[in-house]
């Protein structure tokens, strides 16, 4: 048997759903018996059979993803509840198997997940969703690229009407339903107590907590998720700096994705110049916009002025 062909064997089984005793199955997804598929990938030895050996492998898989996707999605387990949450997770690692070398992705499909599968988050799908897609985003926010920043003199003699600004890859943008920020940082609040005691009282603060955001009506709410000195932060954002911000990732000019975001704005008109420059001055302190690409479009754009 090929090298390849032995791995790929491998990890099948290796990745096969356990019992609900959490045990190995003794058939295989093909149909074939799992015994028959131990012995030709594993050699048994003086204590354990090829399927015992190949079992271990098997539960310890199941036991580290589920316990690294727990970990990354705390604020979800809070809203569904541990009960609900096990059998989410499973059912979502089993549609959607790690395909990376790094748990770091588990939960890359969870938010797209959900959404097709509303049955599993029942009533709170909606609040669900939302914390999936801010969990992610933070996960993003921790390790994603980060690239020079802008500086002001990148700007010199640049066209406004060209100019097409990036944002660090790092930063997620997010319109959301639900305080799910507030929420989140409650949760972990609660969880870093360590305390016995302690534990039963935040789980009960935790469910009251949940069930009183659970209970509010959907109200916009946006949200900038970033990074700072190798900490992550959330960031509240008016609706027209939102705006802003997601034409820019969009690839709009930014004299257009200004337009576009002040148009039936219910800020003052002349106020919104001083915003704006607020608004650009914090993005700029925080590092949000990545140092402009030397592209023939810019070059014409400053040869013009």
């Amino acid at each position: 048997m090929k090298l390849l062909n032995l791995q790929r064997r491998m990890a099948r089984a290796v990745m096969t759903p356990l019992t609900h005793s959490e045990r190995m199955r003794t058939v295989a997804p093909d149909g074939r018996s799992m015994r028959a598929v131990a012995s030709q990938i594993i050699k048994p030895n003086d204590r354990l059979t090829s399927f015992e050996r190949l079992e271990i492998y098997n539960r310890q898989y199941w036991f580290r993803v589920l316990s690294a996707f727990a970990e990354d999605f705390p604020g979800v387990r809070a809203v569904l509840g541990g009960r609900r949450f096990d059998a989410m997770a499973k059912a979502y690692l089993i549609d959607c198997p790690s395909q990376s070398f790094t748990l770091r992705n588990l939960g890359s499909r969870l938010v797209s997940w959900l959404q097709k599968h509303p049955s599993r988050a029942g009533e709170r799908q909606n609040l669900a969703v939302d914390m999936a897609r801010l969990e992610w985003a933070d996960i993003e926010a921790f390790d994603g690229l980060r690239e020079p920043s802008l500086k002001p003199e990148d700007l010199a003699g640049v066209n406004p009407a060209k100019l097409r600004l990036r944002s660090q890859p790092y930063i997620s943008l997010l319109a959301l339903r639900y305080p799910v920020d507030d929420l989140l940082l409650e949760v972990r609040k609660d969880s870093d107590d360590l305390d016995v005691a302690s534990n039963a009282f935040n789980e009960r603060h935790k469910r009251k907590r949940v069930g009183a955001v659970a209970k509010l009506n959907p109200s916009a709410i946006f949200l900038a998720v970033h990074r700072l000195d190798e900490d992550v932060y959330f960031r509240r954002l008016d609706r027209e700096e939102f705006a802003i911000l997601s034409a820019l990732q969009a690839g709009k000019p930014l004299s257009a994705a200004i337009e576009s975001a002040l148009r039936g704005s219910l800020i003052a008109v002349a106020d919104r110049a001083a915003h704006v420059e607020k608004w650009f001055h914090t993005w700029a302190a925080l590092g949000w916009f990545c140092r402009l690409e030397k592209s023939p479009k810019n070059e014409k754009a400053a040869s013009r002025q």
